[in-house]
């Protein structure tokens, strides 16, 4: 979800606004003109340059500001008074105060401009880190959604991916990252690069599931976590294995919130499991790992979902009742229709912007 910048605005949106301030500029040469005398109305005239400047850059800043000006030497010429003191000290103000917001004007575009480059190199970065999966992957469909919060500069750790043991089935991770910005990204990438690893070689779940907590814990003691901090960082991940000629899926949970599945007949259950601890923090290989199977069936759908999701709030602090309102949903075989009404509805009920970053992901088993 991108956000709206100030500078973004459609050139034509652009043109319209500064029609409006010269609009202004005639509007108020025309008041002072016919203003009694010894009243001046043209300092005004600052205002146009100064709301050029929100929505347009040092150029167009720097043309209305001569608009400006030459209006207030044309005002001063009208009424008579170009050379009085007062005109002369409201022409050189207006002079000095147009420069401060043309010089204002281009900081600001070059800033516009150098965040619009880093939000392009994370979503490129992003997009390589994420891998997203094909459209098909075996039997399955696989649709996907990825929704940044409202703060571009927090880029959080959520993942997933889809990959294929084969000859006869297909993995699947989804997980949250703690955390934010580089270190997030870091973990996220080494989680997912070990999963794409072991999810190929690994003829069980919980063998899959130790390796990762494994190679995790390694990565965080390579990053330099020191004494008291182990705690702080880990992963929490549902993983899957969905074999391609058996109406079940089998699931991990490791801390990370149950899918949802949708049955083809409409349906709306809840699949639970037993959560394990979260991986990176050493517990896994002490309390073990359960795995467990629920139905999935020709037309069901899993869907995956980060803990993004089910805490975004609405403006009046309600979290997001994700069962409930997928319930609400028409029944479609597609999960790219799925998750496209899920996106409005969840950003309905925020009023448009994330406080976290949210990661859906839906794997429909075709025919």
């Amino acid at each position: 979800m991108d956000r709206f910048q100030a500078g973004d605005l459609p050139d034509r949106t652009a043109r319209m606004a500064v029609g409006a301030a010269v609009a202004l500029v005639l509007v108020i040469i025309l008041a002072d003109v016919i203003s009694p005398k010894g009243v001046y109305l043209s300092p005004m005239l600052v205002v146009a340059p100064a709301l050029t400047t929100a929505f347009a850059g040092p150029r167009l800043t720097a043309g209305v500001a001569l608009v400006a000006i030459a209006a207030q030497m044309v005002a001063a010429s009208l009424t008579g008074s170009a050379l009085s003191a007062a005109r002369l000290w409201q022409l050189s103000a207006l002079v000095v105060v147009s420069i401060l917001l043309i010089f204002f004007s281009y900081v600001r575009q070059r800033r516009a401009r150098q965040l619009s480059r880093a939000r392009r190199v994370a979503e490129a970065a992003q997009r390589v880190l994420l891998r997203p999966p094909p459209e098909r992957v075996g039997p399955l469909r696989i649709g996907w959604q990825y929704l940044t919060a409202e703060d571009d500069t927090q880029f959080g750790g959520d993942l997933f991916a889809v990959t294929r043991r084969r000859p006869d089935s297909s993995r699947v991770i989804i997980g949250d990252v703690r955390g934010h910005g580089l270190p997030a990204i870091s973990e996220a990438s080494a989680a997912l690069g070990s999963f794409r690893e072991a999810a190929r070689r690994c003829a069980r779940l919980d063998e899959l599931a130790l390796i990762l907590e494994e190679s995790i814990g390694w990565d965080l003691e390579e990053g330099g976590e020191g004494p008291g901090q182990e705690d702080e960082h880990f992963v929490t991940a549902l993983l899957l294995d969905l074999p391609d000629a058996h109406d079940h899926a089998s699931m991990i949970s490791c801390g990370h919130s149950p899918p949802l599945l949708v049955h083809s007949d409409g349906r709306v259950t809840t699949a639970h499991c037993d959560p394990a601890p979260p991986l990176g923090l050493g517990y896994l290989s002490l309390t073990g790992v359960r795995i467990q199977t629920v139905e999935y069936a020709v037309g069901d759908t899993l869907l995956l979902y980060t803990d993004g999701v089910i805490e975004a709030r609405s403006p009046q602090g309600e979290f997001y009742p994700l069962a409930k309102r997928v319930r609400s949903f028409p029944y479609s075989e597609s999960p790219e229709v799925l998750l496209k009404r899920l996106r409005q509805d969840l950003l309905a009920h925020t009023g448009g912007h994330l406080s976290d970053d949210a990661a859906l992901l839906a794997v429909t088993r075709a025919n």
